[in-house]
This record gives structure tokens, C-alpha cells and sequence, in this order.
């Protein structure tokens, strides 16, 4: 029997008799992190990766029915042994390691491989079967070092401001934006977010992740000097706004993997895109498949269809699990991640 199988209210776990990541309300459900398509409303009980509880909270409600466990923490659940292992996705990600009968398999979840310091890094976990995304499972998918992307956006927000002009850079407010105020060169301005994005730097600041001084757009004037200096990290739906033209006079940039294609770079019609996801590129999906040793491989949202056959070629057993997971941070139709 296997341990994980599709159903209409999510993937399920037929031995421990819980869901993992469902879409529909359940009795039990397994959240791998809070991203509002794989951490949903309406469960009667949650267990989650206790990194991952002060964001939990936030998004859905500070009294809902949360079990928590640290990460590498086992729980035994009718015969079922259960535990949490970093996905360095977002802060409190986590890939679910199943245990039954001597038989292992591993839900990802959403994960990247290249560490960054908001999050715990992505830790290969040995399984028989490994449930991936392929959100970017295509070859042409192929990341920039974190460290370069980072001396782009500074060094254009450092020209914006040298010209007198407000830098107001898209991104998901959830990950995306703590990962980018992290790499951010404080010297060069103020650093203004929008308020989807402060409530969540205040859990990030909780957790010990160190941030840079934010300010509240809302508080800031129209005509304030400050602007002329400043950064503003927004989401993706602020863009074209009446809340956006406040700031005047600006430059703006969209942060998300999709910023690789041309075409996404012209449909948003910003005036510079960074390429910086929180999802694993093409050899990143692979070099993790690869760690975990698995024969079998079930792959779930996004370029499922090239990669399952790219892994068949290669000898794998892989086959397409069918999820309603709608990656509210990196969508081609949001584009947000």
C-alpha cells in the first residue's frame, strides 16, 4: 500500500489517517509551511514544524488547533513515525518524513538548495519514495547566485537614489521580501515596506532572523525628502495602484524566478527584474532528488510532465501526483514569487 495517495481533500496518508498540505477542510492536517495554497483555514488539528508557528498564527488565526515539533523531533501516530526536516524554502518550512512498516517516503513540500540566512537550509533526507514540486522544473531554469542578485538590487536602488528618484521593488510578502530586506545595504537609504509585509518582518524579528530598520510606507507623506532615498518592498498587487503613486517619481523592479523569461520581464512592465526564487531551479531539483536516494519519485505542481519523463529516461520510477496547489508566491498568472 502506499504510504501518501491522492485524494480530493489533498494527499493523504492512509495508515496515519491525516492530510498532507490539504486544500479542503480535514480532521488532521500536516502543514509543510504557511504559503496560503499548502496552509488553509478550516482543520480541526495542525501539526506543523515549530519554526513555522509564529507565521502560522499570523496568516490563518493565534488560536488555531496547532501541534508543533521541532525539526528532526519524531511522533509515533497509529503506527506511523512522523518528523519535520528543513526545506530552506521559507522560515518554518519543512519536507515530512513518513515512516511505516520499514517503509520511507518524504513530502517536500516547496523547497530551494541554495541556503540563505532567513531560513533553515535544505537537509536531504534518505527515503524509498520523494514527493517533489517542479514548480521550475524545466532545464532553462538555471538561478544566479543570491549574493549577485543582491549586488544588483543594491546597486540599482544606489543609482535611484543618486538620481533623486523612490526604488519601489515587487516581491511576495511572505519569504521573498525577509530574504531581500536581509540582503539589503541599509547605508543606502530607508528602507520602506507596505503593510502585508511588516506583520511578517515582526515574526521573522521574533525568530532571531536579523533584519534591517523598516518603516511603514503608510506613515510616510507624500513629498516626504526621504522618498527621493528610499526602497519600498511591496507585493506584486500594490503595482499600479493608487497606493503606489505616493511615491512620486520612481523606479520599479520586480524580484521573482519568473523574471528569467523575457516575456514576464515585458507582460509585468516594470523597469528591472531580478531573478530570485524561493524554489529549487532545474539542477537544484535534480541534485536533491538525487540525495535522497529514492527509486520512486511522485512529483507535484508546476513542469511535472518534462520532469517525470526527464527522471523515467534516467531509470527512476516517476509518476505525477495531481495537487491543487496553486503556488501563491511563484506563479506564471500572480507571477509573485
Amino acid at each position: 500500500m502506499d504510504l501518501v495517495i491522492a485524494r480530493p481533500e489533498g494527499l493523504y496518508c492512509p495508515p496515519g489517517d491525516f492530510y498532507i498540505d490539504p486544500w479542503k477542510p480535514v480532521d488532521r492536517a500536516v502543514i509543510t509551511h504557511a504559503h496560503g495554497d499548502h496552509a488553509r483555514w478550516g482543520m480541526n488539528h495542525y501539526l506543523a514544524a515549530a519554526d513555522s508557528e509564529g507565521i502560522l498564527r499570523t496568516r490563518i488565526a493565534q488560536d488555531m488547533p496547532l501541534q508543533t515539533l521541532t525539526y528532526g523531533e519524531t511522533l509515533e501516530h497509529n503506527g506511523v513515525r512522523l518528523s519535520f526536516h528543513p526545506a530552506g524554502h521559507v522560515l518554518g518550512s519543512a519536507q515530512l518524513r513518513i515512516e511505516h512498516q520499514g517503509e520511507v517516503w518524504v513530502a517536500s513540500g516547496d523547497y530551494k538548495v541554495e541556503p540563505d540566512a532567513t531560513c533553515a537550509p535544505f537537509e536531504p533526507v534518505r527515503c524509498h519514495t520523494f514527493i517533489t514540486e517542479s514548480t521550475f522544473g524545466l532545464p532553462i531554469y538555471r538561478w544566479p547566485a543570491q549574493r549577485q542578485v543582491f549586488t544588483e538590487i543594491n546597486d540599482w536602488w544606489r543609482a535611484n537614489a543618486a538620481a533623486g528618484r523612490t526604488s519601489v521593488l515587487f516581491c511576495y510578502a511572505f519569504g521573498k521580501a525577509q530574504r531581500i530586506l536581509h540582503g539589503l545595504d541599509a547605508a543606502i537609504g530607508p528602507i520602506l515596506v507596505h503593510g502585508a509585509v511588516e506583520p511578517l518582518n515582526r515574526v521573522y524579528r521574533d525568530a532571531g532572523i536579523a533584519l534591517p530598520e523598516t518603516l511603514y510606507a503608510g506613515d510616510i507623506k507624500k513629498g516626504d525628502p526621504r522618498l527621493k532615498q528610499a526602497i519600498v518592498l511591496a507585493p506584486p498587487s500594490a503595482g499600479g495602484s493608487t497606493w503606489v503613486r505616493r511615491f512620486g517619481d520612481f523606479s520599479d523592479g520586480f524580484a521573482s524566478g519568473w523574471m528569467m523569461l523575457r516575456g514576464t520581464r515585458r507582460r509585468r512592465g516594470v523597469d528591472r527584474g531580478f531573478v530570485l526564487s524561493d524554489h529549487a531551479d532545474w539542477p537544484g531539483l535534480l541534485w536533491a532528488i538525487e540525495q535522497t536516494g529514492a527509486e520512486r519519485v511522485m512529483v507535484t505542481h508546476g513542469s511535472v510532465a518534462v520532469l517525470v519523463r526527464y527522471l523515467r529516461e534516467r531509470g527512476l520510477d516517476a509518476q505525477a501526483f495531481e495537487t491543487e496547489y496553486g503556488e501563491e508566491d511563484d506563479t506564471p498568472a500572480q507571477e509573485a514569487g
